[in-house]
């Protein structure tokens, strides 16, 4: 019984085991079968990834190439620059002895330029050759997988098969075209840092030349003149030699020219401008209208289309932007001005005065060409010291004769001295073997004389410019109307008179070669920082703030030129002026003083003490002149009177001259001139007779016979009256009976007269007439 119940037992045990092994095992091939086909899954999912991920890389890159990166562009620009700096080389670094200061300094701005350029390109080109690197890995890692291979045999992968061939090409296209890019960039910066290791020693090069030049050029470079030796030379060599001393000339002159087209195109436009609103004026003026009331224009500098005036005045302001220009710049331009010049006023300059140019024109050529010719044979030697000796006859022929108008006489003996002097110094250094100070003292001296003509020719066609706007703008009413001529014309040719004779000072010193060294000694007195106590300034502050307050004070001084004011006299009536002269002058001095303080560079806090102690000496004995200050202040905007009125203060009476900030002026009825404080007038009782108009009653006092006929008188009395060119005429005169004695009459006559300034005048005129009226009526006045 036992037994047989264990056995059953067991043989439960056995058949559950047995079920439970047959779930495991179908659980476990239901998993190995899922994860089968996950895994047959895998692959073509990561292929299709990798594949989309090539073609966008690949696309990119062929994109990128395909843009380029200008490398034809930066291969033109470095070879130009390599022509620029093979110029530099051969001029100044193959021993022909070219060591002129102007062209080393000429030369330096040159290899300046260059190697900013190259800078520039140089990182340029770092920038791409990295980018090109980063691609060029990029196209070696996708060539390098594995899983685009598409040579394999997988199945997944034969689905794919023309894909992974279309990548395969194109990845090796692209590889082929990435690595000509980067190695033609790499070229190119290889060139560019060769370029730039040669531009550092030239630079070095030129920096140890010019610290030489100065030494080099006081020696004696040829024999003395009179062991020179005999050489002659042939056409051939004058031909070489033109060619050695201008080649490299040429190229600073071409270099010069592409580096300020900017600054020429601004100037075209301005003179465009000259030449139509000259032109235009022309064509007014040729109107009837117009011509009836301004007459015949004559003008000597100027022509209905002023080509050529517009032509010269191109390049003399071409000159005073660019005084700092290379030799040859400035003797080009000098030889096309004097030209034009020529043609422009041949017929008009007299016959002795035409010889003279044309003697100075061919003198300069002359002076050039043998300049370049110029070696260590007697024969050039000579030729150039002939040239030397006319100019120096002609120099001191021209002292004290020649008379320009648009120039001080003593600026004209300045600039012949200057010209003596300098062909004085070029024959004396062409004696002693120094020939190059010969060549520079000589085209100096010469440019010298002729930049002076020119320029006065210049100042002569602005003016003529202005003086024709100012007659067509009298005839239309235009703003130049309102203007003094003669006060407007006086003054601008006071500044075209300065502006020409810093423009003569810089080429000057620019044709000597110290123009470098004058702005460097200059700079660096004026830069340099100094201390006083605890403020730390510069006299390059200190001069602006000198400089602003003095054109401040002549700028508020002319304003009244603006507004065409002339001088206030009593010799009739005139035009009543408002405060808009002493509102702008206000301005200007206001604005003045903030530019000077802000230019001087002194701190805010610094400027609260001086404005503190500025204070504290207002309160001790400034008072009057800050009442004063601040009284004109009030005047400006309360306007109690004009310029031009007539007003009475106290004892003074006379017509307001000029309205000032701190005082005003009148001019009494004897001439005199009376300062009167802005206070006084703000305070003081002020009597204006023409504020509302000029009207002022008169009155005469007449004493007649007690038996004359007061009608009839009153009639006489009344027709002289009415027939005065100074009376109102709608206001008629009140003849009143003043007085009564026993043998006369006095009778007071009360009239309004127009002008209070002709009021003496209308009184004698009248009583005059009166008396010739009462002598042929036989009333007897007493």
């Amino acid at each position: 019984m036992y037994k047989s119940r264990f056995s059953k037992a067991l043989l439960n045990l056995i058949i559950l085991l047995t079920i439970s092994l047959c779930w495991v095992g179908s659980s476990k091939a239901q998993d190995s079968l899922k994860r089968a086909q996950d895994s047959a899954r895998v692959i073509p999912d990561t292929l299709l990834f990798r594949i989309q991920t090539a073609q966008a890389a690949i696309t990119e890159i062929y994109a990128a190439n395909k843009k380029g990166y200008d490398v034809s562009a930066i291969q033109d620009r470095l070879a130009a620059l390599g022509s620029s700096i093979a110029s530099v080389k051969r001029d100044f670094g193959n021993g022909k002895g070219n060591a002129e200061n102007r062209s080393l300094v000429s030369f330096k701005l040159i290899l300046k330029d260059v190697q900013t350029e190259l800078s520039a390109i140089s990182a340029r080109l770092v920038k791409t050759n990295s980018e090109l690197q980063r691609m060029s890995q990029q196209v070696i890692d996708l060539n390098s997988d594995s899983l685009l291979l598409a040579d394999q045999e997988e199945s997944e992968k034969m689905l794919y098969r023309p894909q992974l061939l279309q990548i395969k090409t194109r990845l090796h296209e692209t590889g082929e075209v990435t690595g000509r890019n980067l190695s033609k960039v790499s070229e190119l910066l290889a060139k560019s840092s060769s370029m730039s290791s040669e531009v550092n020693d030239l630079q070095v090069a030129l920096d140890d030349q010019l610290e030489k030049s100065g030494r080099i050029a006081a020696n004696r470079e040829v024999p003395y003149i009179w062991s020179a030796p005999l050489q002659l030379f042939g056409f051939s060599q004058i031909g070489s030699r033109l060619s050695d001393a201008y080649f490299g000339q040429g190229e600073i002159f071409q270099y010069f020219i592409n580096s300020i087209w900017d600054t020429g195109v601004v100037l075209l436009i301005v003179v465009l401008a000259f030449f139509i609103w000259v032109h235009r004026n022309f064509v007014t003026a040729s109107r009837v209208s117009v011509k009836r009331k301004i007459g015949e224009l004559k003008f000597d500098y100027l022509r209905a289309y002023p080509i050529m005036a517009s032509s010269i005045v191109l390049l003399c302001l071409l000159l005073a932007f660019h005084s700092d220009a290379p030799s040859i710049f400035i003797e080009v331009v000098q030889l096309i001005l004097m030209i034009l010049i020529t043609i422009h006023l041949r017929r008009v300059l007299p016959k002795e005065a035409l010889r003279l140019w044309f003697m100075i024109l061919g003198g300069f050529v002359f002076l050039v060409f043998a300049s370049s010719l110029i070696s260590e044979a007697l024969l050039p030697r000579l030729i150039l010291l002939a040239i030397h000796l006319g100019f120096l006859f002609l120099g001191v022929r021209m002292y004290g004769k020649t008379k320009i108008p648009q120039f001080s006489k003593r600026f004209i003996k300045l600039v012949i001295w200057v010209l003596v002097l300098m062909n004085g110094l070029a024959i004396i250094m062409n004696v002693f073997g120094r020939i190059s100070l010969s060549k520079l003292f000589g085209i100096a001296g010469v440019i010298n004389l002729t930049q002076m003509i020119s320029l006065a020719v210049f100042i002569q066609i602005m003016l003529d410019a202005l003086e024709l706007q100012i007659k067509i703008s009298s005839c239309n009413k235009g703003f130049f109307s309102r203007l003094n001529p003669d006060a407007m014309k006086s003054q601008f040719k006071k500044v075209l008179k300065v502006f020409s004779f810093i423009v003569w000072l810089l080429i000057l010193f620019n044709n000597l070669g110290m123009s470098s060294a004058i702005y460097s000694l200059m700079t660096g007195i004026l830069s340099k920082e100094r201390s006083f106590g605890s403020i730390h300034f510069s006299l390059g502050n200190v001069l602006f703030f000198f400089i602003i307050i003095y054109v401040s004070n002549k700028l508020q001084k002319h304003v009244p030129l603006f507004f065409g004011e002339q001088k206030i006299s009593f010799d009739g009536a005139s035009d009543h002026k408002g405060s808009k002269v002493a509102l702008f002058r206000l301005i200007i001095i206001v604005i003045g003083l903030l530019l000077a303080f802000t230019a001087s560079g002194l701190p805010m806090d610094k400027l609260t003490v001086v404005l503190g102690a500025l204070g504290v000496g207002i309160g001790l004995g400034m008072q009057n002149i800050v009442n004063n200050f601040v009284s004109g202040i009030i005047l400006i905007f309360e306007k109690p009177f004009r310029i031009g009125d007539y007003v009475e203060l106290a004892d003074k009476r006379g017509k307001v001259q000029d309205i000032g900030i701190r005082s005003s002026k009148l001019l009494t009825p004897q001439g005199s001139e009376v300062i009167i404080p802005n206070g006084d007038l703000l305070s003081g009782r002020l009597v204006n007779w023409t504020l509302s108009n000029d009207y002022l009653k008169s009155e005469l006092l007449i004493k007649v016979s007690s038996t004359a006929n007061m009608q009839q008188v009153q009639e006489i009395i009344s027709e002289v009256i009415k027939g005065s060119v100074h009376t109102v005429n709608k206001l008629p005169p009140e003849i009143l009976v003043n007085n009564l004695a026993a043998d006369s009459v006095e009778i007071k006559v009360l009239v309004w007269v127009n002008n209070v300034y002709v009021e003496a005048a209308f009184k004698s005129d009248t009583l005059m007439r009166i008396m010739v009226a009462f002598q042929e009526a036989d009333i007897k006045v007493m």
